[in-house]
């Protein structure tokens, strides 16, 4: 099954939800005002933030053309572009080599799983692998890290627990400046939002990647739960304070019926999806691509 086929099957719970919606209010056949505020609403209930819904609803309305606003298939497919336009706002980075990728995230997300994947991407791309395990708060992360690289046939660079994560992230990059590795991928604990003293620890391992390793090309990725919705965004906007990122890495794509928050991100923080997770298997991890997301979005 490709990426379409993938994103789509991710997607069923929203596009279900928001289709459904959509049926009942053209079934209304109303015009003017109440129909811009109910595609609004609806909108807003698919985790679209207030102010993104806006914007698109008013583009609609000045693109829409007299009575096509009763045609379905016209109002779907400009939202459709609207949307597609809104994601494009924060256009996915060409993946260079050689590479650095730091993982970011609060607890509970799925950064270990999720590098486990985007190991296996890298390795079907032909690409040579390095994978980090820089948090060093939990036994059982270090353990996973490794279970994850056996099974993408990838190298690993770890510590004892307790470890400073930096010292593990200047021995990684150490070791993938000698072997000339294309993509080194860097684990880091999961942390509260909240946490000024562990947005500053990875702030020191970025400075380590950047002063050891300049010849780099260095992503800072932040991965996000899907479920969880608008909180996405609060989450999105404090680590972007902190690092400066440079993407988003969805996972459970395929458990959340509200995927719209993904339309905040792009078109208000300005920062693209890269990843999106669209199962449980190694191999359910795609790069993003805009056009496809919203075909399965409706």
């Amino acid at each position: 099954m490709g990426f379409f086929g993938k994103i789509k099957e991710a997607l069923k719970k929203t596009r279900a939800n928001v289709a459904q919606k959509l049926r009942q209010l053209f079934l209304k056949n109303k015009i003017g005002d109440a129909f811009y505020e109910e595609l609004e609403e609806i909108l807003i209930s698919s985790d679209v933030s207030v102010r993104t819904a806006e914007d698109v609803v008013e583009q609609v309305k000045e693109e829409a053309i007299g009575g096509k606003i009763k045609d379905e298939q016209f109002v779907t497919d400009l939202l459709k572009d609207i949307l597609e336009d809104t994601l494009n706002e924060a256009p996915v980075p060409e993946i260079e080599y050689p590479c650095v990728m730091m993982f970011v995230g609060v607890n509970g997300v799925g950064k270990t799983t999720t590098i486990g994947k985007i190991a296996n991407y890298f390795v079907r791309q032909k690409k040579s692998v390095t994978v980090a395990a820089a948090d060093t708060f939990r036994a059982a992360a270090i353990d996973q890290l490794g279970i994850w690289a056996d099974r993408a046939k990838v190298r690993i660079v770890k510590h004892e627990e307790g470890s400073d994560p930096s010292a593990v992230v200047f021995d990684a990059v150490t070791s993938a400046k000698a072997k000339k590795t294309d993509v080194l991928l860097i684990d880091t604990a999961g942390r509260l939002h909240v946490k000024d003293n562990l947005m500053n620890e990875l702030k020191k391992m970025d400075r380590v990647v950047t002063r050891e390793y300049p010849e780099a090309h260095f992503y800072k990725f932040l991965v996000l739960d899907a479920t969880t919705g608008q909180n996405a965004y609060s989450q999105a906007r404090v680590f972007q304070e902190a690092v400066d990122l440079d993407g988003i890495v969805l996972t459970k794509l395929d458990g959340t019926a509200k995927g719209g928050f993904v339309f905040s991100l792009c078109g208000e923080l300005k920062v693209p999806v890269v990843f999106a997770g669209v199962g449980e298997k190694i191999d359910d991890i795609e790069f993003f691509d805009a056009e496809q997301f919203v075909e399965g979005f409706f």
